[in-house]
């Protein structure tokens, strides 16, 4: 069995869940208990915060924390999840949008807002997680339209990059760099963008890079752990 400190940071991989996450530590380490302080999308990589043993005890600490993301976001394109895993609902050409509207609206979003939250997030209501009740409409033919609205706060909004990205029929791929309070959903932030500039929008990729003080550039990768 491998010593490990009672906290840990981990990169997570894109492509599986939070929970995979543990289950692979356990499997590479032979150490049974550990626990995170908060989960990241199956698409989204980057910085987990990881309880190790006793360590779990005290993962509320950080549970709070400000939030760092590097975010990739789609104009011209909405999704049922608001990111990659869902089907396609609207697109339209945006080539027409200007860099510097993008910039003024990124600006307009530093402060507190009330977003509604994807409809496949984890969030419950009436004890329900909203992605299986997302799930079981979306067998039924049906939409979630009463999806909850939450109070997000955001602290830095820059525009790092942006893209023509001719592969998606002209979609513009904005690289934006966004500090959050806790319980902010970039997902959400991400269609609100889009809503203001008057297109759809979603999210194509997220990373986290940073937890309070902690930072994604000490994590260790998954496959690491279990080494000797």
């Amino acid at each position: 069995m491998q010593t490990l400190p009672e906290i840990i940071l981990v990169n997570k991989p894109v492509e599986i869940t939070s929970f995979d996450v543990i289950r692979q530590l356990r499997n590479q380490t032979g150490i049974r208990k550990f626990g995170h302080a908060g989960t990241l999308d199956p698409l989204a990589s980057g910085l987990m915060i990881i309880g190790v043993e006793s360590g779990t005890k005290s993962l509320s600490q950080f549970l709070k924390l400000d939030k760092e993301y590097e975010a990739e976001i789609i104009l011209g394109e909405s999704r049922t999840t608001s990111d990659q895993e869902g089907e396609l609902l609207t697109e339209c050409d945006v080539t027409s949008v200007d860099v510097v509207e993008i910039e003024a609206i990124l600006k307009s979003l530093v402060g507190e807002l009330e977003l509604p939250v994807s409809a496949y997030s984890a969030i419950k209501k009436d004890g329900v997680p909203m992605y299986k009740r997302a799930r079981k409409a979306e067998k039924n033919g049906e939409v979630v339209e009463d999806v909850p609205v939450r109070k997000m706060k955001v602290y830095e909004a820059d525009l790092l990059d942006i893209k023509l990205c001719m592969q998606r029929k002209n979609k513009l791929i904005l690289h934006v760099h966004f500090k959050v309070g806790s319980g902010t959903y970039v997902r959400s932030l991400a269609e609100e963008i889009g809503r203001k500039i008057g297109v759809p929008a979603c999210l194509l990729s997220l990373k986290r890079t940073k937890i309070g003080e902690f930072e994604l550039k000490d994590a260790k990768e998954l496959n690491e752990f279990g080494k000797s």
